[in-house]
């Protein structure tokens, strides 16, 4: 990671270090729809504190166009979570010698993208409404690494049926949705949203897998997701968590 990439995260960090934790209760599970509360239960939310930052390692493959191959990707994440933000930083490479970098950062409501070769040459960057709103989604589906922040005061929740809920982002001027789905024992199996593709809105989904305790928390640490486009399914990201960390300060 370079020193202006480490910068960044502090400047993240030090919007949410004066956040003092809280300890979660049964009264905070209370007016959630009954998936919701299981889950919560499930992940062992009961008398923790209150996640607030968050750092994590992931390795995987990422690919950019259906019929392209799958290339090895690896990546650092960090969030907060009062104010919901976040910064990741992978390295992806497409052949040997080759890297592609990119950094995507949600915070104060927008979204911001940049992809580089070799460090050095500019692929792409892009930001603007619909980055905001592709970046709410991120933010919103990743929650379930850090599960406390379902709590937060940005965060509403609608009763669908036994196994699914809606759960929306509001934040700045950004609203956002998805739909989870729960299975008999509260766990997270998908999630199912509307997220921009280019210029155009189109279903977008995240199947989620292995769900392992960490700091006393069950969270789920492999994913795939994938676009539902009207000519077919397109998964191109696929991770593993290989290290999280909860209430850090410091970069890794």
């Amino acid at each position: 990671m370079n020193k202006k990439f480490r910068n960044e995260v502090q400047a993240l960090f030090e919007k949410s270090k004066d956040k003092a934790p809280v300890s979660i209760s049964e009264a905070d599970l209370g007016a959630l729809p009954e998936p919701v509360q299981r889950y919560l239960r499930y992940a062992q939310v009961l008398d923790k504190e209150s996640i607030r930052t968050v750092r994590l390692k992931q390795e995987g493959t990422f690919k950019t166009k259906p019929e392209q191959s799958w290339m090895p990707m690896v990546a650092e994440q960090y969030f907060t979570t009062d104010p919901p933000a976040f910064l990741w930083y992978g390295t992806i490479t497409p052949f040997p010698f080759m890297t592609i970098s990119a950094r995507d950062l949600y915070a104060n409501g927008h979204g911001y993208m940049l992809v580089k070769l070799l460090s050095l040459f500019t692929l792409g960057n892009e930001s603007g409404p619909n980055i905001d709103q592709g970046g709410a989604v991120r933010y919103l589906a990743e929650i379930a690494w850090f599960p406390t922040a379902w709590l937060s005061d940005y965060i509403q929740w609608e009763a669908i049926d036994s196994q699914s809920a809606k759960v929306t982002i509001s934040h700045e001027k950004i609203i956002s949705s998805a739909v989870l789905n729960f299975d008999e024992l509260g766990r997270i199996t998908d999630l199912k949203a509307e997220r921009y593709y280019g210029e155009q809105m189109q279903h977008w989904s995240g199947k989620i897998e292995e769900y392992q305790e960490i700091g006393g928390i069950l969270i789920p640490t492999k994913v795939e997701v994938t676009w539902n486009l009207p000519d077919g399914d397109f998964s191109y990201f696929r991770s593993e968590i290989t290290e999280i960390e909860f209430n850090c300060t410091t970069t890794f």
